[in-house]
């Protein structure tokens, strides 16, 4: 509830716990017992520091939704911290080179969001204003303020301040250049988890896979006992058309073949390559009758197809068909139809036959 569920808003706000705990950690320290004692600046500083940890709470949770950009987010963050340092330096008496060290730690806080080139604005925007603030205390209470001492305070915070914006450049092109390489990794391994599961040819499942899926079925079916259905086709005379036309003819029948029977799969149907032209159909949940029509509208699509150039006949398949038995092994139903489609070229091709 505080820090919601989304793995980068809970960064966020985690990155706000984190100055919220180190505001109150050092304005209690240098400010809590003038506040308690009755000092206006100082009871002053405090409200306004915890009102603004409060107020960008609510920013930080609803950023995202406002259209509040993380970068720009973030130089407000910055911006209110840097007039909070600038304020107690102001009233800190003795203890203000405290506030100096909180400087750089702005900018630090700052890389997770803001590109080098802004942090390195948000640095120079933070040494004109803490040097502007110097100089006038300086020039207006030289007593408490002496010029000498401000300089030498000036000159430590800038040289610390660009240092760690210089670093922190580096480490902010360091973070980019490992998160373009996860991205290009991870883009490596959808492409080979795409190759590993799919045919090239076709962009059908490919052998491999389907194995997967058959012991996959194999296991539901032996929990559940559900009738399901397998089938092999063998597009009719393809060596005719290499021969004839050459591979890349064949390659572009096998592209059409699947296209076409792929567009009447059901919901849960897989088709696959399973060798050269030959193709195995899954079909779960499915009783041999449901499954004849299945072949039926494929044959019917790739008949549809228009005829290759060259060829006196269209592109048509053999098909045996069989219903997974229970308590069979995969392999004995998937032999069964490899008989069947057998039977089905003997018999003339271009049909469908049930074993």
């Amino acid at each position: 509830m505080l820090f919601g569920a989304d793995r980068k808003l809970h960064r966020m706000l985690q990155y706000w716990a984190g100055t919220a705990i180190m505001y109150t950690t050092v304005v209690g320290l240098m400010f809590g017992p003038a506040a308690l004692a009755g000092q206006a600046q100082a009871r002053a500083i405090c409200i306004y520091v915890g009102a603004g940890v409060a107020v960008f709470y609510p920013l930080v949770r609803v950023g995202a939704r406002i259209g509040l950009a993380p970068n720009l987010l973030a130089g407000l963050q910055a911006v209110f911290s840097i007039s909070c340092h600038v304020w107690g330096y102001s009233i800190a008496g003795p203890m203000r080179g405290v506030t100096l060290i909180g400087l750089p730690v702005i900018v630090v806080f700052c890389i997770f969001a803001m590109r080098p080139r802004q942090t390195l604005m948000l640095t120079a925007f933070n040494l004109a204003v803490m040097g502007g603030t110097m100089g006038w205390l300086a020039v207006h209470d030289p007593l408490h303020f002496p010029p000498a001492a401000e300089a030498v305070n000036f000159g430590f915070v800038a040289v610390g301040s660009l240092a760690v914006t210089l670093l922190t450049g580096e480490m902010s092109k360091l973070r980019a250049r490992l998160k373009r390489q996860k991205d290009e990794l991870l883009a490596a391994l959808d492409t080979i988890r795409l190759l590993a599961t799919i045919d090239e040819l076709t962009a059908l499942t490919n052998r491999r896979h389907m194995n997967e899926l058959l012991a996959q079925e194999e296991r539901r079916r032996a929990a559940c006992g559900s009738a399901a259905c397998i089938a092999l086709l063998d597009i009719d005379f393809f060596k005719r058309i290499n021969d004839s036309l050459g591979h890349a003819a064949g390659d572009d029948v096998l592209r059409d073949f699947a296209r076409a029977t792929r567009a009447e799969l059901r919901d849960g149907d897989t088709l696959a390559r399973w060798g050269g032209e030959e193709f195995l159909l899954l079909l779960p949940n499915t009783a041999s009758g449901e499954a004849r029509m299945v072949l039926e509208r494929m044959r019917a699509r790739v008949a549809a197809l228009a005829p290759c150039d060259g060829l006196d006949h269209r592109v048509s398949f053999s098909a045996g068909l069989t219903a997974w038995r229970a308590g069979e092994a995969i392999a004995e139903a998937v032999n069964r139809a490899d008989k069947a489609l057998y039977t089905a070229k003997a018999e003339g091709r271009n049909r469908s036959i049930e074993a």
